[in-house]
């Protein structure tokens, strides 16, 4: 079923042409809400057997993903690549609000903003987890959600818009 979304497609191309369009459709399918003024992705799933809300959301100066079992926000971390001179990038990650002594949300914000950073963006995240467990294994299912259903969706989106410049064989 199509939501009106924009959708790609090929009458003829290589099989790694073909796999890319699927991706892109996918991701274009899945995404929720109007494209302006704030692109989002809202999914539920289970994570070691609580019910988990995320959305993502990717505005123009950075992005936000809310991750919570709860209800609430939780704790709410700001992460970002820092911009130097040297060739292995930083990244600082800092709780602006709640639980400062839990190391392994400044781990999840870490692997998140290091998935932005590589996927081609050099967009802050804010990130809020409101959790009932904050287990490794929980906040690793979260990485996993994200990374998986949205945080991609800027580099397909940038991938897209290199091809649809060079071929013709793309019709929105």
């Amino acid at each position: 079923m199509h939501t009106g979304r924009p959708y790609l497609s090929s009458q003829s191309g290589t099989a790694e042409f073909k796999i890319l369009l699927l991706l892109y459709n996918a991701i274009a399918m899945d995404v929720s809400g109007p494209p302006f003024p704030v692109r989002q992705n809202k999914l539920t799933l289970e994570i070691k057997g609580n019910i988990t809300d995320i959305i993502i959301c990717s505005y123009e100066d950075h992005f936000f993903v809310l991750a919570t079992q709860i209800g609430s926000m939780g704790t709410i971390l700001h992460a970002r690549k820092e911009e130097e001179v040297s060739t292995d990038p930083t990244f600082e990650v800092s709780v602006i609000f709640g639980k400062r002594d839990e190391p392994m949300m400044i781990s999840c914000g870490r692997q998140l903003i290091e998935h932005i950073s590589h996927s081609g963006s050099s967009k802050p995240l804010i990130l809020s987890l409101g959790l009932k467990d904050h287990s490794m294994a929980t906040l690793k299912g979260i990485v996993s959600a994200v990374t998986a259903n949205c945080l991609c969706f800027y580099a397909m989106l940038q991938l897209w818009i290199v091809l649809s410049a060079h071929s013709p064989q793309l019709s929105i």
